[in-house]
């Protein structure tokens, strides 16, 4: 059972232990997945299975292996083994399970020998332990000298925190995902990326499943229970969609939880990575500061935005709720007027097909580019009937624009003393520029250049 030297590649991390420890419950979560069938009847893994594994800004190869028994060679379980072997050669760290309800067994000590003889970096997790009290089993596993065992469950994700630290200590700089590589692989995938967010017990997962029409999410009256973000494939009347829910994000000073707080993160990066958000809120509870944050954030991230207001069969004055909620938006969301608001019933299955075509128009929206001559057009005339401000005796100049990018719409503004244009006058450029091309809804950026129109061909 020698364990030769790993060729060197990326970062790997391989899933070892006894069968039926939840190896493959803990693989499917790490590749955000379930390509691992579970069941209690142990064997189920034979072969050895790889998919990329991610964990927060943590990604890695993931190695999921047959569990260990020994035996003699000849037999199925000693052949499956082996074929683990070549996972484990593969790996730099080595996830070690043990079952917190079995207790540490003979061939958990084997293994943990056979880990130690093979050089490998371990990580001890005591799995099913699935209330605070620690387990006989978990005082039993330091006999293995792997290091301090962490009190795990792979089914619920309890742990993952102290994991993530672990491997995070281990993990080469290539291992760690910026932000900004995650947007420019986000740019070239033409499928619509919508993400549902809010509050806890918002109806987010309500909302999931009746969208995609099946119990895919767990729902219930009980706050918090989605964990992970939940990726869907999904397609929508012939367009694929990569559907997002999202766990349920509170104030900042209420999350004290590590695992929430990876949670949050979870929420914060679907945000960051989506074309279009639905933020969720209950039409029953007035719409919180808490609200207003996540909504800013989408904002501030450049993502187009619906409001989809929840439990809309429970409300009586419909007009008085919808007139309070526009007024609000529209003096803290200023920045991004228009948003659509789409009253709903998730329980009901009522308002979707409205919702879905908010979203459809927002995503257009988006990504709606404008000609440079019809915008120069536009600045002209609105030059020419409301100049910009003198700035210490001498007026701004703009003098020419274009649109850099969509997703979110960015323009770049050309003029002299541009640092010095009042950002009032640029709300008022914005504000218009909406009212002409239809940016109803979705962010605008702008980028203010110095200097003459880099484009004007008479210049030598």
């Amino acid at each position: 059972m020698t364990v030769k030297a790993k060729p060197k590649q990326g970062f790997a991390v391989a899933i070892i232990g006894r069968p039926n420890v939840g190896k493959s419950t803990l693989f499917n979560r790490l590749a955000g997945k379930k390509l691992a069938l579970i069941d209690d009847t142990p064997g189920v893994t034979r072969d050895w299975r790889g998919a990329p594994g991610r964990l927060d800004d943590l990604a890695f190869e993931l190695l999921d292996t047959a569990g260990y028994e020994e035996g003699d060679p000849a037999t199925i379980s000693a052949r499956m083994w082996q074929q683990s072997i070549h996972a484990l050669e593969r790996a730099d760290v080595a996830l070690f399970m043990v079952d917190g309800r079995d207790g540490v067994l003979p061939d958990d000590k084997l293994l943990a020998r056979l880990l130690h003889k093979a050089g490998k970096e371990i990580i001890l997790l005591v799995n099913k332990c699935d209330n605070p009290k620690p387990p006989p089993a978990y005082t039993e596993s330091f006999s293995l000298n792997c290091g301090d065992p962490i009190m795990f469950s792979a089914a619920h994700g309890i742990g993952l925190d102290m994991v993530y630290e672990r491997l995070r200590a281990l993990a080469p700089e290539s291992a760690i995902i910026k932000p900004e590589a995650e947007e420019q692989e986000d740019e070239e995938n033409p499928n619509l990326h919508l993400a549902i967010v809010g509050r806890p017990n918002a109806g987010k997962s309500t909302l999931a499943n009746a969208l995609i029409g099946e119990e895919r999410m767990l729902t219930g009256p009980e706050p918090g229970l989605t964990r992970d973000a939940i990726h869907i494939n999904w397609d929508y009347n012939g367009k694929p969609i990569r559907l997002v829910d999202t766990a349920g994000m509170r104030k900042r000073a209420r999350v004290e939880d590590k695992l929430e707080k990876m949670s949050v993160q979870e929420t914060l990066r679907a945000i960051r990575l989506a074309h279009v958000v639905i933020l969720v809120v209950d039409a029953t509870q007035a719409l919180e500061k808490q609200d207003l944050l996540i909504a800013e954030h989408v904002a501030e991230e450049g993502r187009a935005l619906i409001l989809a207001i929840n439990k809309w069969d429970l409300i009586t004055d419909k007009a008085g709720y919808l007139k309070q909620t526009q007024h609000r938006l529209s003096h803290v969301l200023a920045q991004v007027s228009g948003i659509a608001m789409v009253p709903i019933s998730a329980t009901r299955k009522t308002g979707l097909k409205e919702l879905m075509q908010a979203v459809m128009k927002a995503h257009t929206v988006w990504n709606k580019r404008i000609s440079t001559a019809a915008l120069n057009r536009w600045l002209l005339h609105l030059v020419e009937n409301h100049p910009p401000p003198l700035v210490s005796g001498r007026r701004v100049k703009l003098r020419y624009m274009t649109q850099l990018k969509g997703r979110p719409p960015t323009f770049a503004l050309w003029g002299n003393k541009l640092d010095d244009l009042p950002d009032s006058y640029l709300r008022y450029l914005t504000n218009h520029l909406r009212e002409e091309f239809g940016f109803q809804g979705v962010p605008i950026r702008w980028q203010r250049k110095a200097g003459e129109n880099p484009f004007d061909k008479k210049k030598d």
